[in-house]
């Protein structure tokens, strides 16, 4: 099952870092910024750009994720980066996280599912990614038509649960008439659309997106859920730090995969002295030593 697949790498790597490709051409270094006038030569140079971090950081880590809206800006040609990106990633061994967030009615969520979980109905993968991001706002029936995917493919999915952003709150927080947190009550429904998809490890393939930023948050939802694997954006640029990220783990030590994006690919405006790639590594290292020492 896909996800003991992702516990199994990141015990490999003894490091639950998912660098995040949220690639764009403002975060690139100034010799490959220079290379780029249009969509096409930008689609090139940002899979170039991620081609040679996966080459540096690829042992290091068990997953990257790819943020859609920075490939989308360059039309076709990033889209082409980001299929690109996704195979180099899968050739590596790596495993791939779409944060697409998507959701719709049945019919379209069915649709979102084949095209980035499974195959389109002309029987050929169009992104073919092993976990994505989707919104469960609109309920079940926006979410059950991905669950089957991840069952008839051996896929996985993250819904939003809480999410790292300070404006979550007006929301997810809002109190219901039983006394639950909105973030609560989806957290629950989150784990019966899972119940299916365990793996030999107890965690299922339908797990939740949990903002390190939010740890009172993470901790309620880890008492409620232990069986709930965490992908855990706001580590590192957003200000969460390691030690926030203890309340997120299961018993066992484990059950989160934490991304960096802008920590690690805009490495290279911190460390100056080095290429981007080098600068990357060095960062992803420097994560992985800091939630080892300061997390799990």
């Amino acid at each position: 099952m896909i996800i003991d697949v992702l516990i199994d790498k990141i015990k490999e790597t003894n490091n639950p870092t998912a660098v995040g490709l949220d690639t764009c051409i403002e975060y690139l270094p100034e010799e490959l910024k220079m290379r780029v006038n249009d969509f096409k030569s930008a689609g090139e140079i940002i899979f170039e750009f991620n081609k040679r971090i996966i080459d540096a950081v690829g042992g290091l880590i068990p997953a990257v994720k790819l943020q859609s809206a920075y490939y989308e800006m360059y039309g076709s040609y990033g889209a082409d980066a980001f299929i690109k990106t996704r195979e180099y990633a899968k050739k590596q061994g790596l495993i791939t996280i779409a944060d697409v967030k998507r959701n719709d009615i049945a019919s379209t969520a069915s649709a979102y599912g084949k095209a980035y979980l499974s195959k389109s109905d002309i029987g050929i993968p169009a992104y073919d990614f092993d976990f994505i991001t989707v919104n469960p706002y609109l309920g079940s029936d926006g979410i059950l038509p991905f669950v089957e995917e991840c069952k008839a493919y051996d896929k996985g999915l993250f819904i939003l649960v809480k999410t790292s952003n300070k404006s979550s709150s007006e929301l997810q927080n809002q109190t219901l008439a039983d006394g639950k947190k909105v973030y609560e009550l989806i957290s629950d429904y989150v784990a019966q659309w899972g119940v299916d998809l365990r793996g030999k490890y107890g965690y299922s393939a339908v797990g939740a997106v949990v903002g390190a930023t939010q740890k009172e948050e993470a901790e309620s939802i880890r008492k409620r859920h232990p069986h709930m694997f965490f992908l855990i954006p706001g580590y590192g640029a957003q200000g969460a730090t390691a030690k926030d990220l203890s309340v997120s783990l299961g018993s066992d030590g484990s059950g989160i995969i934490v991304n960096n994006s802008r920590g690690i690919i805009c490495a290279h405006k911190k460390y100056s002295d080095m290429k981007y790639f080098e600068a990357a590594k060095k960062a992803v290292i420097a994560m992985k030593n800091d939630l080892n020492e300061n997390a799990i």
